[in-house]
């Protein structure tokens, strides 16, 4: 049977009035913190192996002076069992500084805003346990010099071409040397070059999926690193094209990349 024209318009309107509801809502809603929430029910992604924060949790309990760089909100520390006797956080975004203060001072932890670039404001050799959670850049220099003798750096970071399903839908092709950055090999050579030992090096690629267009919007203006940029009306168009795809195909899928390294200062 033959769709009738007015059927046609009719379900498209509702499309589109579809889309401008979702975009509206992801374009509105606060993106302050590492929390995502709000993605419940719009996205999926599984979860690495190893269980990072329950790891890095087990390590805090058995710390004296641990250090998180670039916490975020402070969720994930401040999701830990037991904090050690002296925690601090470093976060250079003002609402997360915030948001992280809120959080982890009732834990007694102190949050001290820092810039993502060397050097780190703290004496050599202060902390037996240094934790980062998808750290923008690592400066491995400085995580060892703020490392005591016999310390640990331990780290889940995002991996090479981490959804670049979803980045080059925007952007079209990366270029090898883009698609290659993040690589755990480059982490391993850069730890050791600034004199730790490895420990534990493993990555995983992980399933990860877009359920409707407000979880990408507010996916892409949380991590604002994947499509450097983004605004709603920038990339309108493409939204729109995207949106028509989820919702005649089913969800959007990309894969995530993440690797965990743990490192040792020798002593």
């Amino acid at each position: 049977m033959t769709e009738h024209p007015d059927d046609a318009k009719a379900a498209a309107a509702a499309e589109h009035d579809r889309f401008e509801a979702l975009v509206a809502e992801a374009d509105a809603v606060s993106v302050a913190g590492w929390d995502f929430s709000w993605l419940d029910g719009r996205a999926t992604e599984e979860r690495p192996s190893w269980g990072y924060a329950r790891a890095m949790g087990e390590r805090l309990g058995r710390a004296r002076a641990a250090l998180d760089i670039q916490t975020g909100g402070g969720e994930v520390l401040a999701s830990a069992p037991k904090l050690p006797p002296l925690t601090v956080a470093t976060e250079g975004w003002p609402p997360n500084i915030a948001r992280a203060t809120a959080l982890l001072h009732p834990r007694g932890a102190v949050v001290v805003a820092d810039e993502d670039k060397p050097p780190l404001p703290f004496g050599d050799a202060a902390f037996d346990l240094v934790v980062s959670r998808h750290p923008v850049t690592t400066w491995w220099e400085e995580i060892a010099r703020v490392l005591a003798p016999g310390g640990t750096y331990f780290s889940q970071q995002v991996g090479p071409a981490s959804v670049f399903e979803l980045v080059e839908y925007f952007l079209g092709p990366q270029p090898p040397e883009v698609r290659a950055g993040r690589d755990p090999g480059q982490a391993r050579a850069a730890a050791e070059a600034a004199g730790l030992d490895i420990v534990d090096l493993r990555m995983e690629r992980l399933r990860t999926e877009f359920l409707d267009i407000g979880a990408v919007v507010y996916f892409l203006r949380k991590v604002i690193w994947m499509v450097p940029g983004f605004t709603v009306d920038a990339y309108r168009t493409q939204l729109a094209a995207l949106h028509h795809r989820i919702e005649t195909e089913g969800p959007f899928v990309a894969h995530t990349t993440r690797f965990l390294i743990e490192a040792r200062k020798p002593g």
